[in-house]
């Protein structure tokens, strides 16, 4: 349930809503609830409005709960876009549901405003029900407040009982296996901090800014996948913690890794392969499934018209993560991760 920080700039208000910007009178804490976070719902009982809502779950499913929180200056540029917020907050959590196989249903919101500044909180709010209401979600409470700007979702989904993926189902001999075009992310963040000049960067920021959850593979993969995790902390540091959950080690192959999209970009090359294994704020999924599921999730692929990638294998060699290059060489790649709480992580 973690997020990638960015690690980009101190928190300033920049173009956020700040005391002072607000138009006389100022509304309240129930205005702006009931202004912008109050929306039809679809399959809830008791929506925004009460002390708590009422929700019931489908017969013979459990209940899949996330939470994550952003933080700006820490996992966004104080001037990002506020529709782009509103979607990326949303969209992080749901990655995590993604990678249990479950479907998303209701969600609570705890934003927190360092003032009122309505048209920047109408376009997060646009923002946020635009990612709503493609996946079916009903957001149901929260709670607002003034301080340092920061938004925390509490995310609830349904799925069959027992079907839950994990991230320690994996087998020795399980083929290795990415969503779409990790790295991306990574590039575009690189990008906006000047770090590097990207002649093609409006894929990568698309991908830095709106992620786009993979539900539908998520629970397509039920029954097939043995284990998965979605990619908020790197590719490897990501399949470090599956490794671990399974017990497993990894080798993976450098000559498999997706990198056409990144090098679409002029990234030079041994930049882009290191944001497409260490990068993080990726959102994709990364699964394990036994060698004989090959054609399906091969089918899946193309009935999602959505690239799967068979990146490497797990095997019960100890240690670290192994990468096999082009040339038959073999050696070990961190798989720590990022971590909150590890300076320069």
């Amino acid at each position: 349930m973690s997020v990638r920080r960015a690690n980009i700039v101190p928190p300033v208000c920049g173009n956020l809503p700040a005391p002072g910007r607000a138009a006389f009178p100022v509304p309240s804490e129930f205005d702006l609830i009931r202004r912008y976070f109050t929306r039809p719902v679809t399959h809830t009982g008791l929506s925004v409005g009460d002390d708590a809502a009422l929700v019931g779950l489908a017969p013979d499913t459990q209940l899949a709960v996330t939470t994550d929180t952003l933080v700006a200056g820490t996992h966004f540029f104080p001037d990002t876009a506020p529709r782009d917020l509103g979607w990326k907050t949303l969209a992080v959590n749901l990655s995590d549901l993604a990678a249990m196989g479950a479907w998303p249903r209701w969600a609570t919101l705890a934003l927190i405003l360092p003032g009122v500044d309505e048209n920047w909180i109408a376009a997060f709010a646009d923002g946020f029900f635009d990612c709503a209401g493609r996946y079916g979600v009903d957001l149901v409470g929260g709670d607002t407040t003034r301080g340092p700007l920061a938004m925390t979702v509490t995310l609830f989904g349904e799925i069959p009982a027992g079907a839950a993926i994990t991230r320690s189902g994996g087998k020795p001999g399980d083929e290795l296996w990415v969503s779409g075009q990790p790295g991306l992310a990574a590039l575009g963040l690189a990008h906006l901090q000047g770090r590097i000049r990207l002649a093609n960067a409006s894929r990568a920021l698309a991908a830095l800014h709106r992620p786009i959850p993979r539900v539908e593979p998520g629970t397509a993969l039920r029954g097939m996948a043995h284990a998965m995790i979605d990619i908020s902390d790197g590719l490897a540091g990501d399949l470090g913690h599956l490794c671990e959950c399974s017990g497993l080690g990894a080798t993976l192959n450098a000559a498999a890794l997706p990198m056409a999209a990144l090098r679409e970009t002029g990234a030079d090359e041994a930049f882009a392969r290191q944001c497409l294994l260490a990068g993080g704020d990726d959102y994709e999924l990364l699964f394990a499934a036994a060698p004989c599921t090959r054609d399906n999730i091969e089918a899946l692929a193309r009935r999602l018209g959505l690239s799967l990638t068979r990146i490497g294998q797990l095997d019960t060699r100890a240690g670290p993560i192994r990468l096999r290059e082009i040339d038959g060489n073999v050696c070990t790649i961190a798989a720590s991760g990022y971590d909150h709480f590890i300076v320069g992580s």
